[in-house]
């Protein structure tokens, strides 16, 4: 296994934007989003923001909720999954848009969080608020009747999600509930809006924190997963995990900020890196002092060109509607 460190990107600067940062994404290259899920233990806001490879700027946009991801569209706007309700938001306005509403409406507690977007089909799940109980779900909106479908309803905190196609055309739906540790791959039907009962793919118990965000290498032969580690440690860990053999291959540092989140790829002056988002929350006041980076943003370079139109493969705009 080799062991990678990841420099400090940003510094987000407040400490409403350490609190929580998760769910990067390429905008284009040179530009990625985050969002800040929530600013403060209290807060019941949260954010958008653009980070600027080229200038080192970072841009916030405050949502009227907690949003649990952030996508970009082909219009310039964002996807964004906020409390219980998905819409359209518009950074130029700031309006915000919704079209999907009242998620998990059946039990209370929960807020929308993880998600991804497949052939423009948008995946996500919810968490519980108190981490503690099995009423989150796991939903699929389906863009051909605009339908949300809700795929499982027992789910503590539903974090990482990858798709992958397999051999016999059918898609696998790789997923998190964080508190299991595990990695769950689920045969995935669109059309029918089901999936199977699932198989165990990476089994995380050994391994030191709760698996958070999660992605694919490029080749699609290994998941890139971020733990979340609420105890002392002088770094935090992501970690690449084999689909073939479920073992380690490779670990990236976070120094001085072990609640690692969530990782993705994006392009910076045509080469890809991967950015790691790092967080404060719930962090006691005397394991912050050693812990100065927590909540900062990290990055990896790599020396492989790549363009965005390649990532765009297994990490796409979201197609706004007409």
């Amino acid at each position: 296994m080799s062991e990678l460190e990841a420099g400090l990107l940003l510094d987000p600067g407040t400490d409403a934007l350490r609190f929580l940062p998760e769910g990067p994404y390429p905008i284009d290259e040179n530009r990625f989003s985050w969002v800040a899920i929530q600013h403060g233990c209290s807060a019941t806001v949260g954010s958008i923001n653009i980070y600027d490879f080229k200038t080192g700027q970072n841009k916030s946009y405050q949502l009227p909720g907690r949003p649990g991801f952030a996508f970009p569209t082909d219009r310039g706007n964002f996807v964004v999954g906020c409390e219980r309700s998905v819409g359209i938001f518009n950074p130029s306005d700031r309006s915000w848009q919704p079209f999907i509403e009242g998620v998990d409406g059946e039990v209370s507690g929960t807020i929308i969080n993880d998600g991804m977007v497949w052939d423009g089909n948008l995946i996500f799940g919810t968490k519980d608020l108190e981490f503690r109980t099995k009423k989150a779900g796991l939903y699929l909106w389906r863009r051909s009747d605009r339908k949300l479908i809700r795929l499982r309803d027992d789910q503590i905190c539903s974090n990482g999600k990858v798709v992958l196609p397999r051999v016999d055309g059918a898609i696998d739906l790789y997923d998190i509930d964080s508190p299991t540790r595990r990695v769950v791959a689920y045969r995935l039907d669109i059309e029918r809006g089901q999936i199977d009962s699932g198989r165990l793919v990476v089994d995380l118990a050994d391994q030191i924190g709760v698996p958070d965000g999660m992605t694919v290498t490029p080749d699609f032969k290994s998941l890139i997963i971020s733990l979340y580690n609420p105890e002392s440690a002088l770094f935090g860990r992501t970690i690449q995990v084999s689909l073939e053999h479920g073992r380690v291959e490779r670990e990236w540092r976070t120094g001085e900020s072990p609640q690692a989140t969530c990782p993705q790829w994006v392009v910076r002056d045509g080469k890809l890196g991967l950015v790691i988002t790092t967080a404060v929350e719930h962090m006691p006041v005397d394991r912050r002092s050693e812990s100065n980076q927590a909540g900062c943003l990290f990055y990896w370079q790599t020396d492989e060109p790549l363009g965005i139109s390649v990532l765009r493969n297994f990490l796409p705009l979201f197609h706004e509607m007409s």
